[in-house]
């Protein structure tokens, strides 16, 4: 899967503009964006916006309107990243992330888990999840939480990407954890990390668009159910998320902005959720709901 990386250089204050507008515009979409210190003397950011190579010449439009919009005067450059797997080419530089109980780190770092803590090994590859953004970390939060509140027999990770909030939720409990992407290389990604982790046994991942597999119906209610996507498809599949939920079930849901809390509280709660609480962890939130 070839891709482009589409930036814009600009000063801190316009980062600070930039990077949430980028965001929420291209929410629906998934793609990720990433917002950092290019010359520390100058002042001066890149915000970077990571698309496939056949949306490059719309969503470069869409930067420019952004910009434009927000009264900013801001180039747009262009990076062609070709086949390459580009989140793993950084994962070296990473520092091992904690998150409750767990800590994530790359082949760089095995050294760094302590007696006391699950360790998970990832290497994104093409798959989106090193376990360093603030939506898998906040997650592995409130999963920490959640698993040490109620009892879990059957699990799953919708929106898997490289499989670390499954691999998290097989290493702290031995069940059976469904494990689903829409991308075909973030299932393999998914896959070849559960293995490295030793709990391929567990985990079964599967490439499915929302929940039209047959796993689904095979393995339903789920007593949890973890969910790090984006706010529209977390609204969109709303009802079909919370019918495979299992009373008592815990559903922890991310990929959120602030702003978008009610909206998710209230689509959740027209399905028969009860909403329990919201994690704050570097700008993104985590909701916690159950069925009663």
């Amino acid at each position: 899967m070839t891709q482009t990386r589409l930036y814009m250089d600009c000063s801190a204050a316009e980062a600070r503009v930039l990077s949430p507008l980028v965001e929420n515009a291209f929410e629906d979409e998934g793609y990720p964006v990433a917002s950092f210190e290019t010359d520390a003397a100058a002042g001066r950011w890149s915000v970077s916006l990571y698309v496939s190579d056949e949306e490059t010449g719309q969503a470069e439009k869409r930067l420019a309107e952004i910009a434009r919009d927000a009264g900013l005067d801001a180039d747009i450059g262009r990076e062609e990243l070709g086949d390459t797997d580009w989140v793993s080419l950084t994962l070296s530089g990473l520092k091992p992330v904690r998150a409750g109980r767990y800590v994530v780190h790359g082949s760089h770092d095995r050294a760094a888990p302590r007696a006391h803590e699950i360790a998970i090994e990832i290497e994104a590859g093409i798959a989106f999840g090193t376990g360093h953004h603030g939506t898998t970390a906040g997650c592995l939060d409130m999963l920490d939480a959640c698993l040490k509140k109620r009892p879990c027999r059957n699990a799953l990770d919708l929106g898997t990407g490289s499989g670390v909030l499954a691999i998290a939720i097989a290493k702290s409990l031995p069940i059976h954890v469904l494990a689903s992407d829409i991308d075909a290389d973030s299932v393999m990604t998914a896959r070849d990390n559960s293995r490295l982790n030793g709990v391929a046994g567990q985990v079964e991942a599967i490439c499915a668009a929302g929940f039209s597999h047959r796993r689904f119906a095979d393995n339903v209610p789920f007593d949890l159910v973890v969910a790090n996507i984006l706010a529209g498809p977390l609204m969109a599949m709303a009802h079909d998320l919370a019918r495979h939920v299992a009373r008592g079930g815990t559903v922890i849901l991310s990929g959120l902005l602030p702003h978008q809390k009610a909206r998710i509280v209230a689509s959740y709660r027209a399905q028969g959720l009860i909403f329990e609480r919201a994690h704050l962890r570097d700008d993104w939130l985590t909701l916690v709901f159950h069925r009663p």
